[in-house]
Order: structure tokens, then C-alpha cells, then sequence
């Protein structure tokens, strides 16, 4: 059950995606917070998990990544090259979103100890501006376009289920 097969997708896979979902699920919820509820205490106790979130975000979608990699010959085929398209997109925004955020973090110069661990010191002087600039432009737009891409790819998942297509949600939802 733990090993993926052409048909479905095993324990491990299951585990990564819906792991990935529920993070994600909880950054769209701390921005919407933030954006909602700036200056308050419920904002900024959601804001407060957005940076730590998204390293572990990044940290997962890598590991996860080379799971897919290393077992993609066992892995369920994309239904088409669209899907398959679409799949590749989600990985690399949910790669480029917190790879521009460590970039605009360590570029302002403030220190970054996510968990109480510390990843990046802080300096002194000014930001380096050719590593904040990317962030501060795109961050946030490219946020907002994964969470369209998630919304189509949850409405694919079910169209398809409807459809009486391959049933793609089965492939991830259910136990064999």
C-alpha cells in the first residue's frame, strides 16, 4: 500500500500531497489574514507562522519532488499533456514563491530564525536591493496565481471524477 503503482498512488505520495495541501491551506490563511486583519491580534498571529510556514513548504516540495522522480515509472501517468503541464507549473511556483521570499530575506538584512533555529543573520547597512526587488514584485502576484492554479486543479480533479474519465481524485483520496 506505501508504494505507488501505475493505477494508484501509494501511502507516501498520499501522505506528501495532502500534507502540501494543508500547508498551503494554512499560508493562503495566514495572508488572507494579513491582508483582512492587518494590525490586529488574530492577523498577526497568523502572519506571525507565514515565513516558518513557507520554509517548511519549500523544504517539503523538494523532498517530495524527488520522491516523484525517483519513483515516477511506478507512479500513475498524467491523464494528459495538459495535466502534466499543469502538475509541472504547481511545482515550480510552489519552489519560486519561498525561494523569492529566503531571497528578499536574507537581501533585507533581518535576521531569519524560523522555530528558534537560526538560518540567516542579519547585517547591518542597507538591503541589497537585486535580492529584495524580485520578492517584493512578484511574491505576492505569484502567490495569488498558484492559488488559481490550485482552485483549476481541484475543479479538474472533480471534473474528471464526473466526467467518468479516469477518476484522478481516487488516485490520491482513496485506499486501494
Amino acid at each position: 500500500m506505501h508504494k505507488d503503482t501505475p493505477q494508484h498512488y501509494g501511502t507516501i505520495s498520499r501522505l506528501f500531497h495532502w500534507t502540501t495541501a494543508l500547508l498551503l491551506l494554512w499560508q493562503f490563511t495566514t495572508a488572507f489574514g494579513h491582508l483582512l486583519l492587518d494590525d490586529t491580534p488574530v492577523g498577526d498571529f497568523l502572519w506571525s507562522s507565514h515565513k516558518p510556514t513557507g520554509l517548511v513548504i519549500i523544504v517539503l516540495i523538494t523532498i517530495r519532488l524527488a520522491w516523484a522522480l525517483w519513483t515516477h515509472p511506478r507512479r500513475p501517468a498524467a491523464i494528459n499533456q495538459l495535466a502534466a503541464y499543469g502538475h509541472y507549473a504547481l511545482y515550480a511556483l510552489m519552489l519560486l514563491i519561498p525561494a523569492l521570499a529566503l531571497l528578499r530575506q536574507y537581501g533585507s538584512g533581518r535576521s531569519f530564525t524560523p522555530f528558534g533555529i537560526p538560518l540567516m543573520p542579519g547585517f547591518e547597512g542597507e538591503a541589497i536591493e537585486w535580492m529584495t526587488l524580485p520578492a517584493n514584485v512578484l511574491h505576492s502576484w505569484l502567490g495569488w496565481l498558484l492559488l488559481a492554479m490550485i482552485a483549476g486543479h481541484i475543479m479538474m480533479a472533480r471534473a474528471h471524477r464526473r466526467s467518468g474519465d479516469v477518476n484522478v481524485l481516487e488516485r490520491m483520496a482513496s485506499k486501494r
